[in-house]
């Protein structure tokens, strides 16, 4: 992402786990954000668009941050397990790049399903902060309900034309949970054309304090 972006070989329950790291500008951060890619059998990897944004706008905010290739991308080794697989590989990211302190959790698509099921076993021993989910794969995959007590710290954007998962079925999700989501007028599944303001919309919901 930038001439500071340190490369990172963890070690997963697969193999090796390839990861990059973002140090904000400042000596102290808020914390580590994690940030998910998209699904591995349709190109996605941590070098993913939007996955970049989401990682611009943790760092501009003041979060350290880590997005990683799930198994069977890139330098990751082991073979894609429908979501089981990947969730021990955010686990094991987790307790390698932030054994400690506050966190923030973020996934786009395939990456928003993955970290809502990690989060299910993070919370809540761990202190998480904030959370964003882009182009939730509901239409695909069970993600998990979100606690009640984060949705105040929550942030669920989708685009009004996404064509790969459609709003009606993120809806159907958020609906029984009562919780938000921000719909981006003509935003599609990548967002093209749009990352700017998704950015910004990231940006404003990490600047929010919750009491």
């Amino acid at each position: 992402m930038n001439a500071q972006t340190q490369r990172l070989l963890l070690q997963g329950r697969a193999g090796a786990i390839e990861a990059l790291l973002d140090e904000p500008a400042g000596a102290v951060s808020l914390g580590t954000a994690i940030v998910a890619h998209p699904h591995p059998l349709f190109g996605g990897t941590m070098d993913n668009k939007v996955v970049q944004t989401l990682a611009r706008a943790f760092v501009q905010r003041g979060w350290r941050t880590v997005r990683f290739n799930f198994r069977g991308v890139g330098q990751t080794q082991g073979a894609h397990d429908e979501g089981r697989g990947e969730t021990d590989d955010f686990l094991d990211v987790v307790t390698q790049t932030a054994p400690e302190g506050t966190l923030a959790l973020a996934g786009f698509s395939f990456g928003s399903f993955v970290m809502s099921r990690a989060l299910m076993q993070l919370w809540p021993q761990r202190e998480v902060a904030k959370l964003v989910l882009v182009g939730t794969a509901a239409s695909r995959f069970e993600v998990a309900a979100l606690p009640a007590d984060l949705h105040d710290r929550t942030l669920v954007v989708h685009g009004e034309n996404d064509d790969t998962v459609a709003l009606a079925s993120v809806m159907d999700w958020a609906r029984p949970q009562n919780l938000p989501v921000t719909v981006v007028p003509q935003g599609g599944h990548f967002f093209h054309g749009q990352l700017p303001l998704l950015k910004s919309l990231v940006v404003r919901h990490l600047s929010a304090r919750v009491d």
